[in-house]
């Protein structure tokens, strides 16, 4: 049964072109938590988010970036995403962010930081002030986290430092290392011309970024495993914290749609994405 609700949700998002997780959407359920829609954190309609406060004391915030290989997608797919973190208490930011044809790399992580920085300034409106920020990724999302985390000037750009800024960060299925890229919407997104190792997270470990938690499914045939293993690698030989997990009975789509509430029973990847940020969000982010 559940392997065949993971399986439609992949199939759902072969056949409309949108994230199929958003098939969990109908059966999130509506208390613990009030949302904030739409609020305006840039220029144009593709710079708002929405922002969901969970109805009991806040653990943290946490900013998540949804996948959708760049060029789809839509906040409005991830209510279940909304709603299982603030089950765990944790305010929740999802941005929408400007997609490609509009911009091409690094547009989505500028967007990413823009995202950021009104989370920064904001959350005191309402959560208290100073809880920790998390970052949160799945797939082109979590490239943009990783990009986000591992390299400063994004964020210094927005006058903040990531170091103090962002108290830990999870990556699902993420693409770290991809090099040559051969997807011809890869291709289109991160050109014109070859793509270089400026495009890839891999290139800017240094073992100073905040602690990672990188998870990937073994069956993933859209963002290959290797990823999450080349990355992890890196950041333990540069001497940074970095955790791995990877999953057998899920695949790239169903490795998110795992945390929706009809799922959540029967799989851990919540559980770990809030352990591990509890395990490391003690130190507040700096005041803004």
């Amino acid at each position: 049964m559940i392997r065949r609700l993971i399986g439609f949700a992949s199939l759902f998002a072969l056949l409309t072109g949108c994230s199929g997780p958003a098939l969990f959407n109908a059966l999130v359920p509506g208390g613990g938590y009030h949302v904030l829609k739409d609020v305006p954190y840039g220029e144009g309609t593709r710079r708002t988010l929405d922002v969901y406060v969970p109805d009991v004391p806040a653990a943290g915030v946490v900013v998540f970036l949804y996948g959708g290989r760049w060029n789809s997608g839509t906040k409005d797919y991830y209510r279940f995403v909304g709603q299982a973190l603030a089950s765990r208490g944790y305010a929740t930011v999802i941005p929408d962010y400007r997609l490609y044809p509009e911009v091409r790399f690094p547009g989505a992580i500028e967007d990413g930081a823009g995202a950021i920085t009104w989370t920064q300034f904001h959350a005191r409106d309402f959560v208290p002030s100073n809880l920790p920020m998390f970052l949160l990724g799945h797939s082109a999302g979590a490239h943009t986290m990783a990009m986000l985390n591992l390299d400063p000037r994004w964020l210094a750009e927005q006058g903040l430092d990531v170091r103090t800024t962002i108290s830990a960060a999870v990556g699902l299925a993420g693409p770290y290392d991809f090099l040559p890229i051969t997807d011809p919407v890869a291709l289109a997104v991160f050109g014109p011309g070859e793509a270089g190792p400026e495009t890839q997270p891999i290139t800017f470990v240094d073992g100073h970024a905040p602690p990672m938690l990188l998870i990937a499914s073994r069956n993933d045939t859209t963002v290959f495993p290797r990823n999450t293993e080349r990355l992890a690698a890196r950041i333990r030989a540069a001497g940074g914290i970095v955790e791995e997990r990877y999953h057998e009975r899920t695949g790239h789509v169903g490795l998110l749609a795992a945390i929706a509430a009809p799922l959540r029973p029967f799989n851990s990847v919540l559980d770990e994405i809030d352990a591990f940020l509890r395990r490391y969000g003690g130190t507040p982010r700096s005041a803004p």
